[in-house]
């Protein structure tokens, strides 16, 4: 137990809330809230408004004869709902966010103070483009940069996340290879590694999916690779740093192989943040790759709103990129959306208008704070840290691939936990009480009992240690045979341990009131 400067205790007992739970429901100044249609806030509303001074028979059937079916706060209570429900939510700014995958790393403000500009922030989609020039001048710079960055000459700024830029993607290989009389491809290859969205997005845009098997270093298996390559493939989907967190250093004989082939290559880049700056996807024969830059360029998984998934496309499939494109002429910046002259090849739209713009402008502003040895220095760091990871967790915990370095996340399996009678959940659980949010588990499922750490470039190496402790603690806990400790947690967080399998199967997403809710004038 610390103690401050007059001489009192400044850490919880570890015991306290296994002996005597609060009664309210609070937990210290941390206090307990209902949702806010349990607040019993329904026969008020949150402003006095006084008596219509008119009838009101004019309205005719459009007079509302049952409840809103909506709360009545004031502003007080309001503000302190969401206040209480944000400090039941871990975050970013309250510690390290390991999730691996996914990227969650520090969002700078100035990135926010940005999109927040009225020229940005406060424009329409319907506004004449005489109007816009500025908002489409940075799309076009972002464009620019973002090819610059992956060397290829063309790119889709309208798909609206990872998953709809892989659709974008192989919408435009469908297009390329019908143009080319090769309609019949109706196959798509992605190894065992993959991420779930990329054999989804194949099979709804009408492929078949063939699974690509994984070597024993996890690794896509080339014997496998070229055996399934054959006249009935389309393409082949593989992230590159791949979900074990590996970076494929048959890379360029896989595009080669996919080419000779027929197929074309589609590069997952949900793991650019660990390349980017260092090595060019068109260079490794990549034909088509989105970018998610509310990965790779901050705001991390929505925040603000929807994600962003460019799509860069090389020369063979650059003809087929969706509409519409910003273009520059001497006159200023235009749209291009007809399908006709340079557009006449477009397979469609991706989206009603032009992308996120929120997105595009924190990732420009990213981009330009960073500079381009700014931007070298994210993946070096990326990569630094991850590793850093490893090489601390080694002796107590069992990576998936102990062999040479990994790239911007270490997958560790729960080969150290066997014996313990603790699964990677339960430590995932006791983690929580530890005031760290859980790495990513079970995946990917090519590894048993999997946890995959990204610790991002945005971490110090003393906020690293912080969370090495702890999981070093955990894991001695563990091997120590305190089960009690694991089963049971988390015992400090808002909620306990949910039933996460019942939560799955019946979800229940709707809010529902026991009784029914008076109506106003009642």
């Amino acid at each position: 137990m610390t103690m401050n400067t007059v001489g009192r205790p400044t850490a919880p007992v570890p015991t306290s809330d296994y002996i005597h739970p609060t009664l309210t429901g609070g937990r210290g100044l941390l206090q307990d809230e209902a949702l806010i249609f349990e607040l019993n806030a329904w026969a008020k509303t949150g402003v006095d408004i006084p008596d219509a001074d008119r009838p009101a028979d004019d309205l005719a059937g459009l007079l509302r004869t049952t409840p809103v079916g909506l709360p009545g706060l004031s502003e007080p209570e309001a503000v302190r709902h969401y206040v209480r429900l944000s400090q039941k939510n871990h975050a970013i700014d309250l510690a390290l966010y390991p999730l691996g995958s996914c990227t969650m790393k520090h969002n700078p403000r100035l990135n926010e103070k940005m999109a927040r500009l009225a020229g940005f922030a406060d424009i329409h989609p319907l506004q004449p483009v005489s109007t816009v020039q500025g908002a489409l001048e940075l799309i076009d710079r972002l464009a620019h940069w973002l090819k610059t960055l992956t060397g290829m000459p063309a790119v889709a700024m309208t798909p609206k996340a990872g998953a709809h830029g892989e659709l974008c993607g192989l919408l435009a290989i469908r297009a390329a290879h019908e143009a080319g009389g090769q309609g019949h491809r109706k196959t798509v290859l992605c190894p065992t590694s993959a991420h779930g969205t990329n054999p989804a997005t194949a099979a709804f845009v009408g492929y078949s999916v063939v699974e690509i098997a994984q070597t024993d270093d996890g690794r896509v298996d080339l014997a496998d690779l070229a055996a399934k390559l054959g006249p009935d493939v389309a393409a082949i989907m593989v992230t590159n740093p791949n979900t074990c967190g590996l970076f494929e250093r048959d890379i360029i004989e896989i595009a080669r192989l996919t080419h000779d082939a027929g197929a074309y290559f589609y590069c997952d880049g949900a793991n650019f943040n660990a390349i980017v700056g260092r090595v060019r996807p068109g260079d490794l024969g990549v034909d088509a790759m989105h970018i998610n830059l509310h990965k790779t360029f901050s705001t991390p998984h929505g925040g603000g709103g929807p994600g962003a998934g460019p799509v860069v496309l090389s020369a063979a499939l650059a003809p087929f990129a969706p509409a519409p494109w910003v273009v520059h002429h001497a006159d200023g910046f235009k749209l291009v959306e007809e399908a006709a002259d340079e557009a006449a090849h477009a397979f469609g739209r991706m989206s009603a208008f032009h992308g996120q713009m929120g997105m595009f402008v924190r990732a420009y502003a990213y981009m330009r704070s960073h500079g381009a040895d700014g931007l070298r220095q994210v993946a070096e760091d990326a990569v630094l840290n991850a590793n850093y990871i490893k090489a601390r967790l080694s002796d107590v915990m069992s990576p998936a691939f102990p062999d040479g370095p990994c790239m911007h996340e270490a997958l560790f399996d729960d080969e150290w936990l066997d014996g313990t009678g603790i699964t990677t959940l339960d430590f995932a659980k006791a983690m929580i009480d530890e005031g760290f949010h859980p790495m990513t588990m079970y995946f990917p499922l090519v590894v048993h009992g999997a946890m995959l750490i990204e610790p991002t470039e945005t971490e110090s190496k003393q906020e690293l240690d912080r969370f090495i402790h702890a999981l070093r603690l955990l894991a001695g806990a563990a091997k120590a045979g305190e089960v009690d400790r694991f089963k049971g947690a988390p015992f400090h967080a808002p909620l306990r341990r949910l039933d996460e399998t019942l939560a799955a199967r019946k979800p229940r997403l709707r809010w529902r009131p026991e009784t029914i809710p008076p109506l106003a004038a009642e």
